[in-house]
C-alpha cells in the first residue's frame, strides 16, 4: 500500500466516526485554531506591550474569526472526504446509498414555484422543460405544479396570469397545474408557502420548493423524492445549488468562485452537522405534515426595524423542523439544482442587505426551548455572518490609527509574527477554493469541462482578485446598513432585477460613495503617514475604494460578452450543455456553443 493510500485509509477511518464524535472533533479544531490565531495576533501586537488600543484590536479580531475558521475547516474536511472517501455523499445522507434510482414514486408531491413581480417569460422558459420531462417520466400523476404568485404590479400580474394559463392549457391532461395570486405579500415568501399549506398542503406528502430563478431536472427531483420516501425521519432534504451560466461579468465571476468553494464547504459542513443540516429555501424537498405542524412562523411584535414578519425564513424553518423530531440534511451533489445570481454588484448588495436584515431578526430564536445545540449554533452563525463585518471595518480603522500614530512599525508590530499571521489568514480564506482547484487540475475531464487548463487557471486568478475586492465592499456595506438599522433604516422585500443590465457611473456613485470615501480615506491616511503599510491595508481598503468602477465594469454587457466568448468563468454546463439548459436558451450557453462550434 502506498503512502497516499495509507493516508487516505487513515483519513477515512478518522472521518467515519459517530455524529457526536465528529462534532467534538470539529469543535476542537475550531476552538484550538481560533485560540492559536489570537495568540499569534497578541504576539504580533506585543512589540511595545499590549495597551488598550491593542486589546481593542484583539477583541475585534476575535469577532472576525468564527466565520473564517469554521469556513476553513468545513472546506478542509470536505476536501479530504472528496478525495479519499469511497462514497462522500453517504457520509452526509446515509440513506442515499440505498437508492438505486428505479424505485417507484408513490408519494404525491407539490412543486411550488414562488414568484413576485417577475417577468413571466423567463420563468416559464425555465419551468417548461421540467414539466415536459416530468410528464414523460411515467410519474406525472404524482406531481402537481403550483405557481404561487405574490405579484402586485398590475401589468406583470396580467402577463403572468396569461402566460401560466397558456402553460396550463399546453399541459392539460398531462400534468396538474394551479395558478394562484395573492393580492398582499403577507409574510413574504414564508407567508406565500404557508398559504399553500393551508389550501392544499394536506393533498400532498412532499413539496419541492423552487424560486423564480431555480432550475431543477426531473432526475434530480425524482432522486430527492426517492430519498425522502426511503427515510420517514427526513423532514427537509436540501439539494446543493450552483449558479446558472451567465453573460453578466459580475454573475459569471461570482458563480465561478461559488463552484470552486461550494461543494467542499457543503460536504464538510454536512459531515458534522448531519441531521441538523441547512435549508436554503429553494431547490429542496419538504415533508409537508411536519412542516405544517412545526414550522409556522408567526410575526415578531411590530415596532422597530426588526419587527414584523421574517425576511429570512429558511434557517428558522430548518431548526423548527429538527426540534419537531425530523432530520434536515443536505445532499452535496452538483447536478441537483441551479439558480441565477444577481447580474450586478448593486443588485447583489440589495439582495444581501435583505438577508442581513432578515438574519438580524433571528435574535429571539436563540433562546427558543427545545432546540438542538447545533441548531443554536446555526442561528448564532447566521448572526455572526453579518456582525463580523462591522468588526472587520472597525479593526481596519483602529489598525490604521495605530499605524499612523507610530514613529516606526516595529514599535507596534513584530514583523515576523505579522507576516506569518497574514499568510495564514490568506491561506484559510482561500482554502476551499484551493482544494477544488487542486481537485480539478488533477482530473483531465474536469479541466476540459472548465474550458481547459489555461482558461481554468486564468479564471481562478481573475476570481481571486474579484473576491478580494468584493468581500470588503460587502463588509463595509453591512456595517453602514447595520448602523442605519439602529435608526430604523430597512430594505423590505423589493423586486429583483435578474436581467443583465448596465450600471451608469451616476448610479454606481449614488449607491457606493460611502464605500469609496472610507476606503480612500484609509489608503490616503497611510500614504501620508506609513506608506509601507498600504500593501497590507489594501487587502481590505482597496475594494471599497474601487467599488464604483468595479460596479460599472462588471455590469458592462460588452465586458460580459467578452468574458463569455474568451471562456473566463466557464462552467461545465457551458462546455457540454445538458439538455435541460438548452431549452431555456440561456445566452451564455448559446455564446459558448457558438465559440466551440463556429460552423454550427
Amino acid at each position: 500500500m502506498s503512502d497516499c493510500d495509507t493516508f487516505g485509509a487513515a483519513t477515512v477511518s478518522a472521518l467515519s466516526g459517530s455524529i457526536a464524535s465528529r462534532r467534538v472533533l470539529f469543535a476542537t479544531l475550531v476552538v484550538s485554531t481560533i485560540g492559536g490565531l489570537l495568540w499569534l495576533a497578541a504576539v504580533m501586537l506585543s512589540a511595545g506591550g499590549l495597551d488598550a488600543l491593542d486589546l481593542a484590536i484583539l477583541a475585534l479580531f476575535a469577532l472576525t474569526l468564527p466565520w473564517l475558521v469554521i469556513g476553513f475547516w468545513n472546506g478542509a474536511i470536505g476536501f479530504l472526504i472528496m478525495r479519499f472517501a469511497r462514497d462522500p455523499v453517504a457520509l452526509a445522507v446515509p440513506v442515499a446509498k440505498r437508492i438505486r434510482g428505479d424505485e417507484a414514486i408513490v408519494a404525491s408531491t407539490g412543486i411550488l414555484l414562488c414568484v413576485r413581480n417577475e417577468a413571466p417569460e423567463p420563468v416559464i422558459g425555465r419551468i417548461e422543460p421540467l414539466l415536459n420531462s416530468l410528464s414523460a417520466s411515467g410519474y406525472a400523476d404524482r406531481f402537481h405544479l403550483y405557481v404561487l404568485s405574490d405579484t402586485d404590479d398590475p401589468a406583470i400580474a396580467e402577463a403572468e396570469a396569461e402566460g401560466f394559463a397558456g402553460v396550463a392549457e399546453r399541459f392539460d391532461g398531462r400534468l396538474g397545474i394551479t395558478y394562484r395570486r395573492r393580492t398582499a405579500n403577507l409574510g413574504y415568501k414564508a407567508g406565500n408557502i404557508q398559504d399553500f399549506c393551508e389550501r392544499w398542503g394536506r393533498d400532498h406528502v412532499f413539496a419541492v420548493i423552487l424560486d423564480a430563478d431555480s432550475v431543477m431536472t426531473t432526475e434530480a427531483i425524482l432522486r430527492l423524492v426517492r430519498i425522502m420516501q426511503a427515510d420517514p425521519n427526513l423532514g427537509i432534504l436540501q439539494g446543493l445549488v450552483v449558479g446558472l451560466p451567465s453573460t453578466s461579468a459580475f454573475a459569471r465571476i461570482f458563480q465561478f468562485g461559488m463552484r470552486l468553494g461550494m461543494r467542499s464547504y457543503t460536504i464538510g459542513g454536512a459531515w458534522w452537522q448531519g441531521d441538523c443540516g441547512p435549508y436554503w429555501g429553494h431547490n429542496a424537498v419538504l415533508r409537508l405534515a411536519p412542516f405544517m405542524a412545526h414550522c409556522r412562523l408567526p410575526p415578531r411584535p411590530e415596532g422597530g426595524p426588526l419587527g414584523g414578519y421574517l425576511l429570512s425564513h429558511d434557517q428558522i424553518e430548518a431548526v423548527l423542523m429538527r426540534r419537531g423530531g425530523y432530520e434536515v440534511r443536505v445532499l452535496p451533489e452538483e447536478d441537483l439544482g441551479w439558480e441565477g445570481n444577481p447580474p450586478t454588484l448593486i443588485e447583489f448588495i440589495r439582495r444581501d442587505l435583505r438577508w442581513c436584515q432578515g438574519n438580524m431578526q433571528y435574535w429571539p430564536f436563540l433562546t427558543t426551548p427545545g432546540l438542538k445545540p447545533v441548531n443554536r449554533y446555526q442561528i448564532a452563525f447566521a448572526l455572526i455572518w453579518f456582525l463580523g463585518s462591522p468588526a472587520w471595518t472597525a479593526l481596519l480603522a483602529l489598525a490604521t490609527v495605530a499605524v499612523a500614530r507610530a514613529a516606526d512599525p516595529a514599535d507596534i508590530i513584530r514583523p515576523n509574527a505579522g507576516i506569518a499571521l497574514f499568510a495564514i489568514l490568506l491561506f484559510m480564506t482561500f482554502a476551499s477554493k484551493i482544494a477544488t482547484t487542486i481537485d480539478v487540475l488533477s482530473r483531465p475531464s474536469a479541466r476540459l469541462a472548465f474550458g481547459g487548463t489555461a482558461r481554468f487557471l486564468a479564471s481562478v486568478a481573475i476570481e481571486t482578485v474579484f473576491f478580494l475586492l468584493l468581500s470588503p465592499i460587502m463588509w463595509f456595506g453591512h456595517t453602514f446598513f447595520l448602523g442605519g438599522l439602529l435608526f430604523g433604516q430597512t430594505v423590505g422585500w423589493q423586486r429583483q432585477n435578474r436581467d443583465d443590465h448596465a450600471v451608469s457611473w451616476s448610479s454606481a456613485t449614488r449607491h457606493l460613495w460611502p464605500h469609496t470615501l472610507l476606503g480612500s480615506a484609509i489608503l490616503g491616511t497611510l500614504a501620508f503617514t506609513m506608506p509601507a503599510a498600504i500593501p497590507y491595508a489594501a487587502f481590505i481598503a482597496l475594494g471599497p475604494a474601487l467599488a464604483i468602477p468595479l460596479a460599472v465594469i462588471t455590469a458592462s454587457p460588452s465586458v460580459g460578452l467578452m468574458l463569455t466568448q474568451v471562456g473566463i468563468g466557464r462552467l461545465p454546463e457551458e462546455t457540454a450543455p445538458p439538455r435541460f439548459l438548452q431549452a431555456p436558451a440561456l445566452p451564455a450557453v448559446k455564446q459558448t456553443t457558438a465559440v466551440l462550434s463556429p460552423t454550427a
